[in-house]
């Protein structure tokens, strides 16, 4: 099929193989792959499936599609926190979204359930996660089509989530993600990570991102098996408040999500209170030999 003339007459002016007054004859005008102009403007002119067989066209579409990698993140979300709890799973997660260091978005959910048993929270890159989210919903729908009473618990979707990010880091294209995944089947509360290598296992309590230096070690000392869901969210609530006391890319608008054997339910966002009145606040550099 050939390409739209209107975008290939754009396109060959832009770059200055066409004289104005001229018509485009897209199959037989050379496009040397050197440059890159003529890459960047035919990506945004011209569909992929529209190139027609000759030998530059091609040439020029197989250097397209090659350099296609995420090579670093651009909008990314930090830390989630989970544990287990006498009747399920809570897990805890801020809404916002950097683009680098700036704190560019502040209403991005980073927790959403996955089919009857399963919640799933991430920080990292949120277009990868919104690209997982897609292949959850694929293999959720699959799942629900055989209608033999059957559906996926949360063991199989963390196992599934491992093959995923382990076989896109072979193709050295990772999603650039840290999965927390939590679920309750049958009684049995399950948590489980997955990093962006396909690293994994499984614990009573989790945390990535920043939160896996500076939480952990408070769920260490105040976790216990038989935590009650109130003494749970305050103890999210007292991680949570650390890493935003520590970490620049927190913000102070929170959601807390539960899953129990009665099903799935995520907070509406909301903020802690804070104290920034501390000594160490006020002056961070006092003593400190060689700061600014």
């Amino acid at each position: 099929m050939r390409p739209d003339p209107v975008c290939s007459k754009t396109l060959l002016l832009r770059v200055g193989f066409l004289r104005r007054g001229e018509s485009p004859n897209i199959s037989s005008t050379e496009f040397p792959a050197k440059h890159h102009r003529v890459v960047c403007y035919y990506r945004m002119n011209l569909k992929m499936d529209s190139i027609d067989s000759s030998p530059a066209n091609q040439a020029l579409a197989s250097h397209v599609s090659g350099s296609e990698r995420t090579l670093y993140p651009y909008v990314t979300g930090t830390s989630v926190i989970g544990i287990k709890y006498k009747d399920g799973i809570l897990m805890a997660a801020d809404m916002g979204g950097s683009y680098g260091s700036t704190l560019r978005y502040k209403n991005v959910g980073r927790i959403k359930p996955i089919g009857k048993h399963s919640l799933l929270g991430a920080s990292g890159e949120i277009s990868d996660f919104q690209e997982i989210l897609r292949y959850l919903d694929e293999l959720v729908l699959n799942d629900n089509m055989w209608d033999d009473g059957n559906s996926l618990g949360p063991k199989e979707v963390h196992n599934y989530l491992t093959r995923v990010m382990y076989n896109r880091r072979n193709k050295f294209n990772p999603l650039w993600n840290s999965l927390v995944l939590g679920g309750v089947k049958k009684g049995q509360k399950y948590l489980g990570m997955v990093s962006m290598i396909g690293v994994h296992f499984e614990d009573n309590h989790i945390a990535t991102g920043f939160g896996n230096h500076l939480a952990r070690p408070i769920l260490r000392d105040e976790w216990h098996e038989n935590i009650s869901f109130e003494d749970g969210v305050k103890l999210l609530e007292k991680c949570m408040r650390v890493l935003l006391y520590r970490d620049r890319s927190a913000v102070n608008k929170l959601q807390i999500a539960k899953i129990t054997e009665a099903g799935v339910f995520i907070s509406q966002p909301y903020a802690l209170k804070t104290f920034w009145g501390f000594s160490a606040f006020e002056n961070p550099t006092k003593g400190a030999e060689g700061s600014w």
